[in-house]
């Protein structure tokens, strides 16, 4: 099983906490208010801890469930303290009016983690599919993830797969566009197409 640091205290942290505890798997729990970060551990129960924000995570792997704008500056913050980790980069940049993505066209949030996380640091995209609810019930779930290295993403294939999720790779982190992309689709369908949100985007293999 797999070491986790979870930064961040919302509804993505705790779904994916959750699911992480359930699978074996050590979780950290790190957030701004430490308070409400002591009360998630304690909800997640099974052996989750607290850490301290700012300090070195303990997990091998790093999700990183903030809010898209905080992404960048809470990897600098944390500077060399990420070294050698699995960063997994689970936002989604929508414009205001959820309309459109709010990074240029050239680039996504996770390549511009990349760029701020020490050089030996692995950037991996995965997660923004999915809605935190869908998340939260479990289930044969397919998650999206793009990253440059390929180690990275075995672990973090490892990690899915203890969740009781699916794996699956779409290539190099400029994909991670495309899943942010992706990501604004299933609010489209959500909004318009479907008229809920209780339903994830997937592959049907046979």
């Amino acid at each position: 099983m797999s070491s986790i640091s979870i930064i961040g205290s919302g509804n993505m942290a705790s779904a994916i906490g959750a699911l992480a505890v359930k699978g074996g798997n050590a979780v950290e729990v790190m957030g701004r208010d430490a308070a409400k970060t002591a009360s998630l551990a304690r909800a997640l129960g099974n052996g989750a801890t607290a850490g301290t924000w700012g300090d070195a995570p303990t997990g091998e792997i790093v999700i990183l469930a903030v809010l898209f704008d905080s992404a960048v500056p809470v990897v600098s913050q944390y500077g060399d303290a990420l070294a050698g980790k699995i960063i997994v980069d689970i936002t989604n940049p929508f414009n205001p009016s959820g309309t459109g993505l709010a990074v240029p066209d050239d680039t996504s949030v996770a390549q511009m983690v990349a760029k701020a996380a020490p050089a030996s640091a692995h950037v991996v995209k995965a997660f923004n599919t999915l809605f935190r609810d869908v998340l939260a019930a479990g289930g044969p779930l397919d998650v999206f993830m793009a990253g440059d290295d390929a180690q990275a993403k075995a672990s973090l294939s490892a990690f899915i797969k203890s969740l009781g999720l699916r794996p699956r790779d779409t290539g190099d982190l400029s994909m991670a566009h495309w899943l942010e992309g992706a990501g604004l689709l299933s609010v489209g369908l959500g909004q318009h197409g479907v008229g809920d949100f209780n339903f994830s985007l997937g592959v049907n293999v046979g």
